[in-house]
């Protein structure tokens, strides 16, 4: 969880293991399961003060004024319940860090009251679950890496989850709509190194969703069973797609293939039973990729960037 910039462990009226004795039984208030969803909470409001530059020392204690803009812009996007929960979440991170906390209670009540008459009717329906790194690792011990058609797979599915890229930027409708000028291609792949010289593999997506002109996705290695690079190397090295062909396609008995989304998301949902876990929907992807980087404390704005995100249309689903 976040820490303020000042918190009771920069005060001196007390030894410091007292202070922090403090914080470390206020956090038994909460049960893990309500922290688990005061974790979305805060993040929200630490989204939403990066999208207004609110500097970090005017975030705790927060203002009357700065809880009840967040609220207000919420409103709409969120059920009225969803927001009270958030709210909660960002009063419990005050009193965790003995923080005072003063927001307008009546103006509060009165947001509150009026999220739950603006909510949209989408906050009725289940929102798209989120992959999780530790759901890509399950997923991937039920797929054989020596196979040719899981070899892709699992490469597809890690490039997709690291690079915030849209599954169907990075496969094709069916085997026969396979098309060079429209969908990744095994020549459109780069290597280069990032600004802090670590080395990146990069994609050109001909056609996007947002760009017609086509746009670049990334990423970098990450150490563990999920590493996108080695991946996508034993995909190379397994299938051998010809520079002309399918990024992801696949040797099959009946010829190489292209990596079609409905084979794709079958076989991960097979993965998903045998691992006994509910199947995921395909842009859960994206939306778990986008909580990776937020949690690992990357910028509001840099997460926008490496999602190609045109709105804050993904915060709905923190």
């Amino acid at each position: 969880m976040w820490k303020p910039l000042h918190s009771r462990a920069d005060r001196n009226d007390l030894p410091k293991p007292d202070l922090e004795l403090i914080t470390a039984v206020a956090s038994h208030s909460w049960a893990d399961g309500t922290l688990g969803t005061y974790g979305s909470g805060l993040l929200l409001f630490h989204a939403y003060c990066d999208s207004r530059s609110i500097p970090e020392l005017a975030r705790a204690p927060a203002s009357a004024d700065l809880i009840a803009g967040f609220l207000a812009t919420a409103a709409g996007s969120y059920s009225g319940k969803t927001l009270e929960n958030y709210l909660a979440a960002v009063r419990a991170w005050h009193i965790l860090h003995g923080v005072p906390w003063g927001p307008n209670k009546d103006e509060c009540d009165a947001l509150l009251r009026a999220a739950t008459t603006l909510q949209p009717k989408s906050a009725h329906r289940k929102k798209r679950q989120p992959y999780l790194v530790e759901t890509l690792t399950v997923i991937l011990s039920h797929l054989d890496l020596a196979n040719c058609f899981d070899a892709a797979v699992a490469s597809c599915l890690t490039a997709a989850f690291y690079s915030c890229s849209r599954l169907g930027e990075l496969t094709v409708k069916s085997l026969t709509l396979f098309d060079p000028r429209l969908h990744v291609k095994h020549s459109n792949v780069r290597e280069e190194r990032n600004t802090r010289g670590l080395q990146m593999t990069v994609f050109f997506i001909p056609v996007t969703k947002a760009n017609p002109d086509g746009e670049d996705v990334y990423f970098g290695a990450h150490p563990g069973a999920s590493d996108p690079f080695t991946l996508f190397r034993n995909h190379l090295q397994i299938n051998d797609p010809p520079l002309d062909s399918h990024l992801f396609a696949y040797r099959h008995p009946n010829g190489l293939r292209p990596l079609t989304k409905p084979a794709f998301i079958a076989r991960i949902h097979k993965a998903c039973r045998a691992a006994g876990i509910d199947p995921l929907q395909g842009h859960g992807i994206r939306i778990g990729s986008t909580l990776f980087y937020l949690l690992r404390g990357t910028p509001f704005d840099v997460v926008k960037t490496i999602g190609r995100w045109k709105s804050d249309a993904f915060l709905l689903y923190l």
